[in-house]
């Protein structure tokens, strides 16, 4: 079944049962009363939503570990998970395909919140292979997710004013946990030798890490993992590669090894060795019971693998 059929399948259903029986005074006194159903669709903004909501929050996110969302797309489940909430986050900036048509159409039934959309435009980047689109990755910028951040707490509160203190105390905790992190990813990159500081990995998931953090990133894909990396560009980047004398290459979790693989086997065929540095988390977060299954645990386990690979002492 096609993408076009299976999102219309889902607008259609969503479209005749979401929202029946949340409108009204009478179901925000309920609300109050009971847990808010949340879905989120990345494991990031599922992670923030479970920050902010503590308690008075269930939330599930419909893409787990390994999960590509450029190449999503919604099962009979998540359209029951859907249909259920109280409130949908998602990130917005096309980042969702043909789902985000799906979550926009939801809007006026269901309360959905864009986080990625709540960023100043001037914030964003926009590659000139994106077709005057943003780059959707917002979350390797974490000045940019505390906007995310903002917008999410902002969301709860007006769907669940009544405990309003609640979101508001969760998120100045959870923001301050990032602010953490952002100098932890700062000092970390400080290790690192100016010219050490290329990121060579499957897609164009890390641009907005590399202007935060002061990395040069290539990526051998495009932004979004649907279109597919020719002979001459693996040729490209393996001549980039041996040129600048790049020790380690990255593999990412939500895309398959070969593509980097292929990159390393083109380096050496140019007589050069380049090692695969690790594997780093773009798109989805990791294994609930892991570390790297939260967003904090996961960019700090991207920064260590990223400078423990790149440095001289190796």
């Amino acid at each position: 079944m096609s993408r076009k059929i299976i999102s219309l399948f889902v607008l259609l259903f969503v479209m005749n049962l979401a929202g029946c029986g949340k409108s009204g005074k009478g179901s925000r006194v309920a609300l109050s009363e009971r847990q808010i159903e949340v879905v989120t669709t990345t494991g990031m903004i599922g992670d923030m939503a479970v920050n902010v909501g503590g308690e008075r929050v269930n939330v599930t996110a419909l893409m787990g570990p390994g999960i590509d969302p450029h190449l999503y797309k919604a099962s009979e489940g998540d359209v029951t998970a859907l249909v259920k909430a109280d409130i949908v986050f998602f990130n917005g900036l096309h980042l969702e395909g043909k789902m985000a048509e799906v979550l926009e159409k939801m809007s006026g039934r269901t309360k959905t919140v864009a986080v990625g959309e709540k960023i100043p435009v001037e914030s964003l980047l926009s590659p000139p292979e994106f077709k005057g689109a943003h780059d959707p990755h917002i979350w390797f910028d974490v000045s940019l997710w505390l906007v995310a951040l903002q917008a999410m707490r902002d969301g709860f509160m007006e769907l669940d004013p009544e405990h309003e203190e609640i979101y508001r105390s969760n998120a100045a905790k959870y923001e301050a946990e990032l602010v953490q992190l952002d100098n932890y990813i700062k000092e970390k990159t400080s290790e690192l030798q100016e010219e050490m500081r290329v990121v060579i990995t499957a897609h164009d998931a890390f641009n907005y890490f590399g202007k935060a953090y002061g990395f040069e990133v290539r990526g051998l894909q495009g932004i979004s993992t649907a279109s597919e990396a020719g002979t001459g560009d693996v040729q490209e980047l393996a001549s980039f590669i041996v040129e600048r004398r790049i020790p380690a290459i990255f593999v990412e979790s939500s895309i398959p090894v070969r593509t980097i693989e292929a990159v390393q086997a083109a380096v050496k065929a140019k007589n050069i060795e380049v090692k695969i540095g690790g594997e780093l988390y773009s798109d989805a977060l990791g294994n609930p019971e892991t570390a790297e299954g939260n967003y904090i645990g996961m960019f700090r386990h991207n920064i260590d693998t990223i400078v423990n690979a790149l440095s001289i002492k190796n």
